[in-house]
Formats: C-alpha cells, sequence, structure tokens
C-alpha cells in the first residue's frame, strides 16, 4: 500500500505554499527529445511495453454483475472483459476460436458471448460450450477451443489487464483504494484527438500552466503553479487546491476536510489518470492509436457519498459538464498545438522543469522500462 500524505498533511502543505508562494519541485528537469513524439519506431516500442504492462481497462463498477463486459482495443489489441457468475473478472482475445470473428463490441450484458458468424458460444469463463452442427468438425477438442485469456486484476476498483508476460508490476505498485464499491458510473464517452497520447496526458501534471491556459476557467476558482506532488512507485498524485481553502486555518485540524478544496489527480503509469473532483470521478484512458493519434475512453462516476436522488444525480452532470466543457477542452487543444507544433524543427527537445516533477517522474520511469524492454 502507498503510503500517501493524509487530507490534513496536504491542507497544511498548501497553506504554507500559500504563505511562502511557494510549490512543490522535482530534484531535477527533464529533456525529452522531441523524436520521442514523432518517432513511428519509438511508437511501436511503447505498443510492445504497453502489452508487458498491467493497464487500467475500465473501472470495476463498469461491470457491475455476473454478465457484464465491456469490449474495447487495448495496445493495438482487441479483448473483452467480463465478469463471471463467480463474481471475477476474466479478459480475453476478442476473436471466436473458428474463423477469428470479434465476439463482442463496446458494453453490456450477456449469458454467454455468441459469434454471429457461426453462432460458436462461449461461457463467462471463456470456455466454448456449444457449436452448431459439430458433427462437421470431426475430432474438435472443445478444451481446446476456449477463447485465449489474458490475465486480468481487480484492484482499487479498477480493473487492469495485461496482454503479455509483465517486466514490471507498473502502476500496480502500491496502487491505494481509489474507487469505492458502490460508486456507479454515470457517464461513458469515447472519441479521438489528432495528437500523441504522451501530449495528452501530460496536460494534467502540473498547475505551471492554469493561470496562461485556463485563465477564465479553473484560474478564478484555483493558484496558479500551487501544487503538492507525490510520487509512489511508476505512479503519481497531483493535488490542485482551491482559493476556498484558506477557510481552513479558521478551523481547528479535527475538521478539515479535502471535500471541495481539493482536486486529487493520480497519474497511473502508464497512460491513465483519475481525477478526483468536487461531486464526480473523472477516469480518463488515453489509448495510442499511431504516433500523432490518440483515443479517450472516459468514464465518469458518482463519489462514494453521492446517492441516487435528482440532486445529487443533477450536481455530478453539472460537476462534470463544467470540467469537460471548459478544462478539458483547453487542454486537448494545447495538445493538439504542439502536435502542430512538431511538424516543423523549432525544438529538438522539449523540457520538464522544476515545476513539473509529476511529468518528469513520468519521462524517467517511461525511458527506464523501455530500457528494460530493449534488454529483454
Amino acid at each position: 500500500m502507498s503510503q500517501l500524505m493524509s487530507d490534513a498533511q496536504v491542507i497544511q502543505r498548501v497553506l504554507d505554499h500559500v504563505d511562502a508562494k511557494t510549490t512543490d519541485l522535482s530534484d531535477t528537469i527533464w529533456r525529452e527529445p522531441v523524436e520521442n513524439y514523432r518517432s513511428q519506431e519509438r511508437f511501436e516500442q511503447e505498443m510492445e511495453l504497453f502489452r508487458r504492462l498491467p493497464l487500467v481497462y475500465c473501472p470495476s463498477a463498469a461491470l457491475p454483475e455476473a454478465g457484464s463486459y465491456v469490449a474495447r482495443t487495448l495496445a493495438g489489441v482487441p479483448l473483452v472483459a467480463v465478469r463471471g457468475e463467480d463474481g471475477v473478472v476474466r479478459a480475453f482475445h476478442n476473436a471466436c476460436r473458428h474463423r477469428g470473428m470479434i465476439l463482442a463490441e463496446g458494453d453490456g450484458n450477456a449469458r454467454s458471448l455468441i459469434c454471429r458468424y457461426h453462432a460458436w458460444a462461449y461461457g463467462l469463463d471463456g470456455r466454448l460450450r456449444y457449436v452448431p452442427g459439430e458433427e462437421g468438425f470431426p475430432g474438435l477438442d472443445k478444451d481446446a477451443h476456449g477463447l485465449v485469456p489474458v490475465l486480468a486484476q481487480e484492484r482499487g476498483g479498477l480493473i487492469f489487464v495485461t496482454i503479455k508476460e509483465p517486466i514490471s508490476s507498473g502502476a500496480l505498485e502500491g496502487l491505494p483504494d481509489l474507487i469505492a464499491p458502490g460508486q456507479a458510473v454515470f457517464e461513458y464517452s469515447s472519441f479521438e484527438d489528432d495528437a500523441n497520447w504522451k501530449l495528452l496526458l501530460e496536460t494534467s501534471m502540473e498547475g505551471y500552466h492554469i493561470k496562461a491556459l485556463h485563465n477564465k476557467t479553473f484560474y478564478p476558482y484555483g493558484f496558479d503553479n500551487l501544487n503538492v506532488v507525490e510520487t509512489y512507485g511508476t505512479n503519481s498524485r497531483i493535488v490542485f487546491p482551491f482559493r476556498r481553502i484558506e477557510k481552513l486555518r479558521d478551523k481547528p485540524v479535527e475538521e478539515w476536510r479535502a471535500d471541495g478544496m481539493l482536486t486529487h489527480v493520480y497519474q497511473l503509469f502508464p497512460n491513465t489518470r483519475l481525477a478526483i473532483l468536487s461531486n464526480h470521478y473523472l477516469l480518463v484512458i488515453l489509448e495510442p492509436v499511431s504516433v500523432s493519434r490518440s483515443r479517450w475512453v472516459i468514464y465518469r462516476l458518482r463519489t462514494p457519498a453521492a446517492n441516487e436522488t435528482a440532486e445529487d444525480i443533477e450536481k455530478s452532470k453539472r460537476d462534470a459538464a463544467f470540467v469537460r466543457d471548459n478544462g478539458v477542452v483547453e487542454d486537448r487543444e494545447a495538445a493538439r498545438g504542439i502536435q502542430q507544433g512538431m511538424a516543423g524543427d523549432g525544438n529538438t527537445h522539449f523540457t520538464f522543469g522544476r515545476f513539473e516533477k509529476a511529468a518528469v517522474h513520468f519521462h524517467q520511469n517511461l525511458r527506464a522500462h523501455l530500457d528494460m524492454l530493449a534488454q529483454r
């Protein structure tokens, strides 16, 4: 289990930063070659790394009951994850063992996975259950023709999938419990952007850009370049405080609460972030499509304290709409702008300074893992 600071400790550090006009700093700067964002060879190395790490596939809440399934592409590989009758989540290559047709699309609930080409049927455990006209396949060993599994692990309210033999525990090292049982998904969306996945990911790794990029959206409520940043394993947690946190100065420490005062953004290596906002949780998975294009996979969940009342539902929707239509739009525009700028030779490298501690930590771990992969 990770040893992250308590809410009271974070709040005290924020107040100290406000008084001193400081922020958490990295021990070093990092210079990342621009070629690493536009090289096809580097992109293919990253995709192979993705297949050898536990990656966030979806929240546990997306598979709430037996038969619930989610099908999508992960690291370029079509997969399907399904919760079995025994409550265990399993993941498989999304391909029929007869002629390779994908079995499922999107999400839903089913008692079995049936190929719509020839109706071969598989149980929720992946076993081949039924073959129409089985006499046409003499000697068919059903036990040897089940769906091909990949490793699925349910940790901290998230489903992790590892496609090949892993080279490290990745995001699972020190992972805290992030999403509580019972938190419901109230919105799902997916779309693509013309930007390298790392450019899109980096937009949420620092608060150095808040005043410049989010001048009329986030900045009126928050601070510019004031963050608490913790690293644990390959991951990091960045805390973005609201200005109203200063109201806590007049309260005893035992009454300090993070709700409405802090936004926690967990960066889960390599391509996922979870933002804990005032009235909802925002889970973003950035799926690389090509060296210059990425797919967003987004789940929005209610907070642990939310009820199914009309008022709570409306709060969640308003909170989600503000983040989606303002800050996220601005971050996406910034990443696409960098992607366009890389068409020229204006930069040989990008510099991540001491204000960008989480981004430095990310690139250090990405480089180390790619080196590990090259040595295999």
